[in-house]
């Protein structure tokens, strides 16, 4: 069975999420731990639960999304996960990465999950879709109700709006989306609801 734990950390009100599926492994989503105290907590909270990170996977490079990355790998001697593309605009990493590709497999923990590139907010952007617990790991691809922004260094509209139509809305309308910021949501609330996928949207059929 899948756990999923959220923390909120940074300015930005960033999700950082834990994931784990097996006794004492786990992996982290996009540690946005911009201070010492933040920091800390996640640490705290990884021992009370026995959890032992087995890697990091990063959405995007973003500090507000990778500020704890560095830290985590040389406490853990863990990799760290990232789009290669990132490092076009991303120059200042304080850790090593292996590259994500478009279609990979990845098994983390005990949990699998499918590289879904979804450039747009930046150049190597991904979502990391778990198809068997039916979750969408979507970074700031795809939030509730709005899209990731495109107005930073390589960001791209024309191409943020092909990754969500293209890759993301043909997923099965019952899977729940966590996005990198606010509360989560699911692919059928926001192939319906979504006002900046207008006029894509479309009557939600119920697909069970």
């Amino acid at each position: 069975m899948l756990n999923i734990r959220a923390f909120v950390f940074g300015r930005l009100r960033e999700n950082t999420y834990v994931l784990s599926s097996l006794p004492g492994r786990g992996v982290v989503i996009d540690p946005g731990c911009e201070t010492s105290e933040e920091l800390d907590f996640l640490l705290k909270w990884l021992e009370e639960h026995e959890l032992k990170p087995e890697a990091v996977v990063l959405t995007h490079a973003h500090h507000d999304h990778r500020a704890g990355a560095g830290a985590l790998q040389r406490m853990f001697g863990i990799p760290v996960y990232m789009g290669e593309a990132e490092k076009q605009v991303f120059d200042d990493l304080d850790f090593e990465t292996s590259p994500l590709e478009d279609g990979q497999s990845l098994t983390l923990a005990g949990i699998t999950f499918e590289v879904i590139a979804t450039p747009g907010h930046t150049p190597g952007g991904v979502c990391l879709y778990d198809r068997a617990d039916g979750a969408l790991l979507s970074g700031d691809t795809l939030f509730r109700g709005t899209i990731g922004r495109t107005d930073l260094p390589g960001g791209d509209y024309d191409k943020l709006i092909v990754s969500v139509m293209d890759k993301i809305m043909g997923l099965d309308g019952d899977v729940e989306i966590f996005p990198g910021h606010g509360p989560a949501s699911s692919i059928a609330e926001e192939r319906t609801e979504n006002p900046f996928l207008q006029p894509f949207n479309e009557p939600w059929e119920n697909e069970s």
